[in-house]
């Protein structure tokens, strides 16, 4: 297959993920990684992007490489630290999102949020689009993503999601250590947390379809 429709057939299992960075959700920003793997789907997000003058361009060039956008707007509350304000990162992206996809179609944007109804006073813009509420929870965060690509070929289940957070979740620390990393929220530590995700994932087809093939042998009497 030439190079570059290969690279098509990957962007359209990109998905930009637009979360918040603190540590209060680091286990559903694992939940998003380990269910979107699952799901056959490839993350990205900002955090691949090094700070620069061109950051904007390059947030715009992400979202536009994207078939797939996930914006969880549920950090709409006082940041703890001084100083104390909202964070408008996660609707700011959200909004570039809406208008790529007005300008071009073709790319599907979801909101999520934490609190139902909530939504109708934050960003009251969005009211008669679906959001899918979570409920702050691992297992929340991948019914949400059960509803949002119930199309996709590939049908994980809850728990075959939850196992694959499991193994993330024993990874991280590791993970965090070979990055030099004090957080989840680094370049580096995004990049291999994906890749260990789609690997637990192959991993598991591949013992899925050995013991498929087992069961099919016939013993002969």
């Amino acid at each position: 297959m030439p190079a570059k429709k290969r690279r098509r057939s990957a962007e359209r299992n990109y998905v930009f993920l637009n979360v918040p960075y603190d540590s209060a959700f680091e286990n559903l920003y694992l939940a998003y990684i380990a269910g979107l793997s699952a799901f056959g789907l490839t993350p990205r997000a900002t955090l691949e992007i090094p700070t620069s003058s061109r950051r904007l361009d390059r947030i715009l060039e992400l979202i536009d490489r994207c078939n797939h956008s996930i914006h969880d707007l549920s950090r709409v509350q006082l940041d703890a630290k001084r100083p104390r304000v909202p964070r408008f990162n996660m609707p700011f992206e959200l909004g570039l999102a809406v208008a790529r996809d007005a300008r071009k179609r073709g790319q599907s944007w979801y909101v999520c949020e934490t609190v139902s109804h909530r939504i109708k006073k934050s960003l009251s813009d969005l009211d008669g689009t679906d959001v899918r509420i979570h409920g702050g929870t691992v297992k929340g965060v991948f019914g949400a993503l059960c509803d949002i690509f119930v199309r996709k070929t590939r049908q994980p289940s809850v728990l075959e999601m939850y196992r694959g957070y499991l193994q993330l979740r024993r990874n991280l620390s590791r993970i965090m250590r070979q990055a030099g990393a004090m957080d989840a929220y680094s370049a580096r530590v995004f990049r291999d947390l994906v890749f260990a995700a789609q690997a637990y994932q192959l991993e598991t087809q591949r013992q899925q379809r050995d013991g498929d093939k087992q069961g099919k042998v016939k013993i002969s009497p």
